[in-house]
């Protein structure tokens, strides 16, 4: 997959989770959007890793599965550490 590719990938996905995701997450859309890249790196370094999986394509489900579970597991780290740092205004 290109690279182009792969940050329009990211950026759907990034959104997709964050309309998956329940209540408000730290960040504007930009915000989730970066981190919906950082996801979708993280992800498929975990599927490689622990799965044997990959990005097969732009247009392979498995690799927008991959995007979407790494945008949502990153999406909820980030509302963790900004929700906490929230609460103590």
């Amino acid at each position: 997959m290109s690279f182009i590719a792969f940050i329009l990938l990211g950026l759907i996905a990034g959104a997709i989770a964050k309309l998956i995701l329940p209540g408000r997450q730290g960040g504007g859309w930009l915000a989730t959007l970066v981190l919906g890249v950082i996801g979708a790196l993280i992800g498929g370094w975990i599927g490689g890793a622990v799965f044997g999986i990959g990005y097969e394509g732009f247009f392979s489900i498995q690799s927008w599965l991959i995007a979407i579970v790494g945008a949502i597991v990153v999406l909820l780290i980030w509302g963790f550490i900004t929700g906490r740092r929230g609460a103590k205004r």
